[in-house]
Parts: structure tokens; sequence; C-alpha cells
């Protein structure tokens, strides 16, 4: 049961800012075929509800000299509380890393990471990884193409 409710123009907006987070309040009004008091007002109650976290951008990584992308699977060794918070307050900080995942299954943990090359991204795996008391297996795959989906908006419209 989701903690807030979403009508359909709030579903809509969300959509518009998804895919452009600098639309105007009148582009959205216009689109949404509502006054810009009423996009304003939504956005504001939005973010008051946290269903909107934060703004943010999409940077082409390519074209900032981080053109390797990778997904490493890390197994811990002893599942126990400490290691799992440590990895947990480590990974994140870490030069390249873009996510981290805590996963159920075979890989207690996936990061996803970008790279300048393949000896910067094996310089990360020795560097952080394998030094690192808490993983005892490490695997990378190289991440050839990232296509963004549809995700939240097309499972909303699911229920």
């Amino acid at each position: 049961m989701a903690d807030v409710a979403l009508d359909a123009i709030d579903r809509q907006l969300l959509r518009l800012l998804d895919a452009d987070a600098r639309a105007s309040g009148r582009t959205l009004a216009r689109r949404l075929r509502v006054a810009e008091s009423t996009v304003a007002l939504r956005i504001r109650r939005l973010v008051s509800t946290g269903v909107i976290a934060k703004f943010g951008i999409t940077v082409d990584k390519d074209r900032i000299g981080l053109p390797l992308e990778a997904m490493v699977s890390c197994q811990i060794g002893h599942l126990d509380r400490t290691a799992i918070a440590a990895l947990r307050r480590d990974a994140p900080t870490w030069p390249g890393v873009l996510s981290v995942f805590h996963m159920a299954g075979s890989d207690d943990f996936i990061i996803h990471v970008v790279a300048t090359d393949a000896d910067a991204l094996r310089d990360f795996v020795v560097d952080n990884l394998a030094s690192h008391p808490a993983i005892t297996r490490t695997q990378t795959n190289l991440v050839f193409e990232n296509l963004p989906g549809t995700g939240w908006a097309t499972a909303l419209e699911a229920d």
C-alpha cells in the first residue's frame, strides 16, 4: 500500500519532471492542462511528502572521461551486522561508485562503478574490494550499455 495517494495528474506530473526536471511551471501546466499555481502546489506537496526525494541531473559519463562501466558482485565471508555495516558505510565513498545494492541471493552486494579505463577498474577492485576485510569474493561484469527503463511510471499504471 502506498504512503501517498497519487491521482492521474500527480502521476503525469512526475513523468514530466522525470523526463525534464528543469521544465518551467508554465510548460508543465500547459501539458497537464491545469493552472501554474496547481503545478506549484502539487510539486510542493510531492516534495513535502517525500514522493520527490530530490531533483538531479544525468551526467554523460563518456563526455567526462569515464567510459568504462561495471557491476561488481561481492560476497561477504561472515554475514554479521558489523561486516555489513562496514561495507555499507565504506563502499558509497569509494571513487567511481555510482550505486551500492545490498542484495539477497548468491551475492551480498553489487557495486555499480565507472572508471577511465581497464587499468583504473582493476585498481578500484584491488584498492577497495580486495583489501576490504569483509569481502571474500568478487566478480566484475562490464556494462556494454545502460538503457533506462520506464520503471516506476509503468508500475504505477499496472495498479
